[in-house]
């Protein structure tokens, strides 16, 4: 569902409002302002423990349980009939009737962009240069030791992401600690990742872990995250790894290049994700030779 609301209901529900307010005024009872809500939608001063009024909290939507989902990132295009759930880039549009979630590189550039990030907060090593991730050459390690600075970065792209209507966002790299030979820890990430989730969830959206199997139970304990998109568990035997975390609310993609069985096989498996889509290794588009998308039947 869009989340834009046309001109005339806001109208209306000012007017009412106004009235609200007139109706109040004249019966002598002043207006407080309204609470401010903490980062998790609780207004400040609720007691431990006790729920939020249902007026303050905010509504974040999961991902539908089971749904087909589809892996977009190579490139927007209609997704199947039978999809539910689509993931895209943070630069292409959200699928307005489907669940659609938003992705965001945030702890290393992406390709071509590194200059969108400030040069202190970009990774070097002892002889100055930066440090690369080793799989992909051209995106460069962010240094997450001032979690607060790459926390400002990032935000306001979790913020385009709701404007632009996504139910949910992606973050990718949370494990760059593990390549860059101990100046990253697992602690400065996991600190990072918190504000991350906090800033999707005042923007009214979930937050979905994206890989990092070896730190599921503290990404989702420690950071909240909501659920969990994985590459090729199946063929790392580390789907459990996040399925005992998340239970069914775990969106898994395997690759033509790299199936431990044949596709039908794997989606019989009861360890596999309750969501499970077949892709070719570069995510092309249909009208490519290389396209790939299948789903378990």
């Amino acid at each position: 569902m869009s989340r834009h609301v046309h001109t005339s209901v806001v109208s209306r529900g000012i007017r009412a409002l106004v009235a609200v307010a007139a109706a109040l005024a004249l019966a002598g009872c002043a207006m407080g302002p309204a609470p401010r809500a903490t980062p998790d939608g609780t207004p400040a001063g609720t007691p431990e423990g006790a729920p939020a009024p249902s007026s303050s909290a905010v509504l974040i939507a999961s991902p539908p349980v089971a749904g087909a989902p589809d892996y977009q990132l190579g490139g927007a295009y209609e997704p199947a009939t039978e999809v539910q759930i689509v993931a895209r880039d943070r630069t292409d549009p959200p699928v307005e009737r489907l669940y659609s979630i938003c992705y965001v590189n945030a702890f290393q550039t992406q390709p071509g962009e590194a200059a969108d990030w400030p040069a202190d907060l970009l990774l070097r090593d002892a002889a100055g240069e930066f440090v690369i991730d080793p799989d992909w050459p051209d995106e460069v390690i962010v240094d997450t030791r001032d979690a607060e600075a790459v926390a400002a970065v990032v935000s306001p792209w979790i913020e385009g992401c709701a404007r632009d209507g996504f139910d949910a966002v992606e973050f990718d790299n949370l494990d760059t600690y593990t390549r860059t030979d101990g100046a990253l820890s697992r602690e400065d990430n996991l600190a990072v990742a918190g504000l991350l989730v906090r800033a999707a969830h005042r923007a009214g959206l979930a937050a979905g872990q994206k890989n990092a199997a070896e730190d599921a139970a503290l990404l989702r304990s420690e950071a909240a995250f909501d659920f969990a998109i994985t590459e090729e568990c199946a063929a790392y035997d580390e789907c459990s790894a996040y399925t005992d975390v998340y239970g069914d609310a775990v969106i898994g993609i395997e690759y033509t290049d790299n199936l431990p069985a044949p596709f039908a096989e794997v989606c019989a498996s009861p360890e596999r994700p309750a969501s499970l889509v077949l892709r070719d290794r570069d995510l092309t588009v249909p009208g490519d030779p290389a396209y790939v998308f299948e789903l378990c039947r």
